[in-house]
């Protein structure tokens, strides 16, 4: 793998959308790994004998208001990780957590390569909201990052962002399914 933490951070700011509003959604198989409402933390794992964390990078940087719909924050914690399986990624995570979350759940930024899912699904306090989506051309930073991975992209990368919510803070998990994801989802059969 030759991605460093100096390309960090590889989101970028992008149109997301409901499932509901988009025409263009991929067909079944991806489609059911996409709209999942369940911790994709624990789906992966069931497909693999080794789940890893990567962490491509993590910071307070300054707030995007197109990822926050129009809300506005100083500062948020970015936190970038791929999710590998035996050893292959096949999911590009990026967490959004106001600052004012952050300070409020220290843990957030505490996690280094555990997985951010055990944590969400795992504490009564995280409410899941809607999950949202969006597709990735062969021009951006994602398929940039999956070419790195030599993962070339032939076709759309898609992803979904959803929203946590705690008491009266939230925070974004952003999930970006990279090819080896996809072939290995398309030829399935895979875990539930």
């Amino acid at each position: 793998m030759s991605v460093t933490s100096l390309s960090f951070p590889y989101g970028e700011s992008i149109q997301w959308f409901s499932p509901e509003q988009s025409q263009q959604l991929p067909a079944a198989p991806l489609h059911d790994w996409l709209l999942a409402t369940g911790s994709l933390t624990k789906r992966l794992k069931s497909c693999c004998n080794h789940f890893e964390v990567k962490l491509l990078g993590e910071a307070m940087l300054p707030s995007s208001t197109r990822e926050w719909q129009g809300k506005e924050y100083k500062a948020i914690w970015i936190r970038e990780v791929l999710l590998c399986l035996d050893g292959t990624p096949w999911v590009f995570g990026r967490t959004l957590i106001p600052a004012k979350l952050l300070e409020q759940q220290q843990r957030l930024g505490k996690l280094g390569t555990r997985p951010l899912g055990e944590l969400l699904f795992g504490d009564i306090g995280f409410e899941p909201g809607a999950i949202e989506v969006a597709s990735f051309d062969s021009q951006s930073r994602i398929a940039s990052l999956a070419d790195s991975l030599s993962q070339p992209t032939t076709e759309a990368i898609w992803g979904r962002r959803r929203y946590f919510h705690f008491q009266e803070q939230q925070l974004i998990v952003g999930e970006i399914f990279l090819p080896a994801a996809v072939a290995a989802i398309n030829q399935g059969p895979l875990a539930p």
